[in-house]
């Protein structure tokens, strides 16, 4: 298995997506780096383009991040290397998207993502293990933030009552 490093990150620009514009170069926690990313960018993404201009972004990346993912996987030898990020990036993009623009609801679905993405409860599990290339990569981490977003909607639903 191959290690990324700034030159493979510059080789080819499904490199630098599927790596998360160098997220996924941190030796440590990747995946978390590439959330955090995410949350940082994301308010640049949300000001810069309105609500249905956003989640066609999102869904454009999506399908990006396939190919990015897929290509990046088989240059390293691994078809979800850890450094690969994007597939953490675009679904955390979508959370954001549906989270209240508060530091305690993001911080929250911060940790929601992570956890739903670390763990892989079914079928999140499933289509890690199951569904192949650049699109069981990024399928994966969009079944977490569904979980997140689920998990989010009855804890915001509980402190309305």
């Amino acid at each position: 298995m191959r290690r990324p490093d700034l030159q493979f990150l510059f080789a080819h620009p499904a490199h630098f997506i599927a790596l998360g514009f160098g997220a996924g170069l941190s030796p440590k926690g990747p995946g978390t780096a590439g959330t955090l990313a995410a949350w940082l960018l994301f308010p640049l993404l949300s000001t810069a383009l309105p609500e249905p201009m956003l989640l066609l972004f999102l869904l454009t990346a999506f399908v990006l991040g396939v190919f990015a993912a897929d290509r990046t996987g088989k240059a390293l030898g691994v078809s979800d290397h850890g450094a690969i990020v994007w597939d953490e990036m675009v679904p955390f993009w979508l959370v954001l998207a549906f989270t209240p623009a508060t530091l305690g609801w993001q911080a929250a679905a911060f940790v929601l993502f992570r956890f739903f993405d670390i763990v892989k409860p079914q079928p999140v599990g499933w289509a890690d293990s199951k569904v192949k290339g650049g699109f069981g990569v990024m399928l994966d981490d969009v079944i977490a933030a569904g979980y997140t977003l689920l998990v989010l909607a009855i804890a915001m639903r509980l402190l309305e009552a």
